[in-house]
Order: C-alpha cells, then structure tokens, then sequence
C-alpha cells in the first residue's frame, strides 16, 4: 500500500464531480470534518450514553463529548505523523501529506455513529434479539452471512452503513464523504462471517460498496472468500485515540461520580512516569500550585493523555513499513512501553471492578436490554406483516427515510435495526413508555 493511492479526494456518489479550484477555502477533507459535525446523527450523541447515564448535576461523558475529545487526540496523531513523513522525505511529492490530522479527526468524530443507545449493551440486546429471543423465527428467511449480521450487530458496521446508504429521500452516496475518511473508520475491515462475528466491519448490504473503496485506496486483500483487506493505516491511529480517551476518560469520570478517591485517580495516572524523570518532577511541581482536586486530576489526565499520544506516533512510525505491507496484527496501545503497558493494565483492572461494575451501570444496561428488546419485537413484527393494521400503525410512526418495500427479509429487518440504532436515549425509552401505555402524548 503507498500513501498515494491511500490519500485520496474522491467522494461516494459523486465520483463523476468535477474538481473545484485548489484555491478553497476548505480542503475536501476539511469537508468531511464539517458535514459530521452539522448532521443530525453526530448531534443525537449527546443523548446517547457512553458509559454513565446520562449526567443529572454531574456532568460526565456522553457519546457527543467522547467523540469530540478522541478528535482532538486524533488530530494530534495524524499531525504527528504528516511532520514525521514531511521531516523523513517520504512524502516529498504527497500534497496531500498535511491533511492527515484533518481524515483522521472526522474518522474519529464519525467512530461511533453507529451505535444504538444505552451504551455497549444496546449492541449486546440487538444482536441477542436475533440470536436467541424472538428474532430467531427470521433466521431461514435469509443467507447464512446476512443471518450472521443481524445476530451479531456491529456498531461499526452500522456507522459505514449510516454514512454511506442511500435512505429513502436521501442522496446516492449518503453523507457523499470521501473514499479515505471512510476506509479510515473501517477497524475491521471484513465481513461478519470471517471471525464468527466477533467484530467486522461492513454489512452484506455495504459488502460491494467497501470493496469498491478498497480497491480505489490500494488496500491489501487477505481473502476474497469470505472477504477481508487489511486497515488503512490511518486506522490505527483512529483506533488509538479512541483507546486512550475511553480508557483514560472513564476514570476522570469515575472520580466525579465518587466511585474513585482523589487519591486512588491520580496514583492510576501517575503510574505512566518514572519518579525520577523530568516530566514527573515537573508534575509534582505543578501539583503544589493546582491544588483544586479536580484540577489537578484533569491536568494529570492531560499529561498521561500528552505522554500516550507520543508514544503511539512513535509505534506508527517504527512499524510504518509493517503497516503498509498489512503485517502490523497489533494495535498501537498494545505495544506501549513496559511502563506505560502496566499503567493502562491497571486502569483496565480498576475499570472492571470497579466503574463498569458500578450498579448505575448496570441498571442503565439492563433498562437497554429491556426497552430494546420490546422495541425490536414491536416493530420487527410490523415490517414483516406490514398488511396488519397494527403493523400499519407502528409503519407509520417510523421516519419515512427507514421504510421500505423490499421483498427481502434481511433489508427489511435492516431497515428496523437502522430506525432504532438511530434512536437516543430518551426517544427510545420514550417511544417504549407509548407502546406499553405506560405514558399517553401530550395533545
């Protein structure tokens, strides 16, 4: 793979465009940035949980602010690399060498477009729907691979197909983004089928559509039977800033919420610095000056935040031929230092037992599992015998963008699974109130 081919400005849906002239005031990758950030789904995140409920007095992270952070830490990895690659000479003849921190922000802003509410769980209840609730009477109505989707939702997947699928009343090309920022959202880039559903990344019904972009980009093919490329290289550093903010955010969370000491927090940060280097002299001097608790744990999330974006560029670097052949089978924060390695080792400890163990975790799980599961067997009933005047009824509350006449069974069910992935928090837990009678709309 060569960052030639890999760069590149062609839009979905609009490849017979005509270019504009170079003298814009946005590149086509600044582009990209913008229409995420305007679009409804990047705004419906901040109704959606990330690992909380949703804040009361305490402001902690929901879908929105995660993604906006893991942004800003991606806009840093892709910069580092473009100095890298400008500094070394490798990219002497590349225009596009300066936008990589510009592809891999809007991945990142775009990375979890794709899951429904209620946090991770909200994948484990539509995926266990089809798998061993109710949903099992569709399983021989559909191909083993397509069987394998529905029984196994991807949020990653679901994020390709939501930018990319033409909606009813949409345009061809949904978000009509460019081939390289939607390779770069792809972290696992096959089919469900290749690893028994255990993350992939593209439906049956986006399988033609990412083979046509990695055939554009040069992506290296492992397997056309099941199918299966290797990432783009901009992947790896989408999937780092999302790995370091999750895992270093949720404890700063943590620590507002109660469920860790102020002392407990900063020991789990300072575990990234030697005692005897400067960075941690220099710590230990700022923390006598920052004495709001608070403060001090945001800057020395900073500073762990700062010292792991650094780290991570100068594994992509080291390893930048192994990536661009495809024998890079790790991932950035798995080959951290020894040091840094334990210190994310024992926030991943803490973070099991003790945050997403936390019994308003929990509940909120188990309230997606309940409110879901409901919603799925209401409206998966009304797409299939859509002739029912009940099913009418449900037909019609769903938005007319999701509403199709197929006569396939797996596009149908699609469609259901498009409408509630869509949802937020409150809309679903609304609209299940409704169904039940539980709450009547206000006239």
């Amino acid at each position: 793979m060569n960052w030639h081919q890999l760069l590149s400005t062609k839009r979905l849906g609009l490849e017979d465009r005509t270019k504009k002239s170079a003298a814009e005031e946005r590149s086509e990758f600044q582009r990209d940035y913008d229409r995420l950030i305007f679009s409804s789904p990047f705004r419906r995140l901040q109704n959606k949980t990330q690992v909380f409920p949703l804040p009361g007095s305490v402001f902690v992270h929901n879908r929105l602010t995660h993604s906006l952070e893991v942004a800003s830490v991606g806009r840093s990895l892709g910069n580092n690399l473009s100095h890298k690659l400008d500094e070394s000479g490798e990219a002497n003849d590349l225009h596009l060498v300066h936008e990589l921190g510009a592809v891999v922000s809007t991945a990142c802003l775009a990375h979890d477009l794709g899951n429904p509410p209620f946090g991770h769980s909200g994948e484990d209840a539509l995926s266990e729907f089809f798998s061993e609730g109710k949903g099992l009477q569709y399983k021989e109505l559909m191909t083993a691979e397509e069987w394998c989707d529905l029984s196994n939702f991807e949020g990653n997947a679901n994020a390709l197909r939501l930018l990319s699928h033409q909606f009813g009343g949409r345009r061809n090309g949904g978000f009509a983004l460019t081939y390289t920022t939607l390779a770069s959202i792809v972290k696992y880039p096959f089919e469900s089928v290749v690893k028994g559903g255990k993350k992939y990344g593209f439906f049956q019904s986006e399988k033609e559509l990412y083979i046509r972009i990695a055939k554009e980009l040069g992506l290296k093919q492992k397997s056309s039977n099941p199918i299966e490329y290797c990432r783009h290289p901009l992947v790896y550093l989408v999937e780092a800033a999302d790995d370091i903010c999750y895992q270093v955010m949720d404890i700063e969370d943590a620590h507002k919420l109660h469920i860790l000491t102020t002392e407990e927090t900063k020991q789990l940060y300072m575990n990234f610095f030697q005692e005897n280097d400067s960075a941690c002299q220099s710590i230990e001097r700022n923390l006598k000056i920052v004495t709001d608790k608070n403060e001090q744990v945001a800057y020395l999330r900073a500073m762990v935040i700062g010292k792991l974006v650094h780290e991570c560029t100068d594994i992509f670097w080291e390893n930048r031929a192994a990536i661009l052949n495809g024998e890079f089978e790790s991932t950035l924060i798995k080959s951290l230092n020894a040091s840094s390695t334990k210190a994310m080792k024992a926030i991943k400890s803490i973070s099991i037992e003790r945050i997403y163990n936390d019994p308003k975790v929990v509940q909120i799980e188990v309230a997606g599992y309940k409110v879901l599961g409901t919603l799925l067997e209401e409206f998966t009933h009304a797409v299939m015998h859509p002739k029912q005047n009940y099913s009418k009824k449900l037909i019609s509350m769903m938005p007319q963008q999701y509403i199709t006449e197929t006569e396939s069974a797996y596009l149908r069910l699609q469609s259901v699974l498009d409408f509630l992935s869509g949802m937020t928090d409150v809309y679903a837990l609304e609209l299940y109130r409704k169904l039940k009678g539980i709450t009547l709309p206000e006239i």
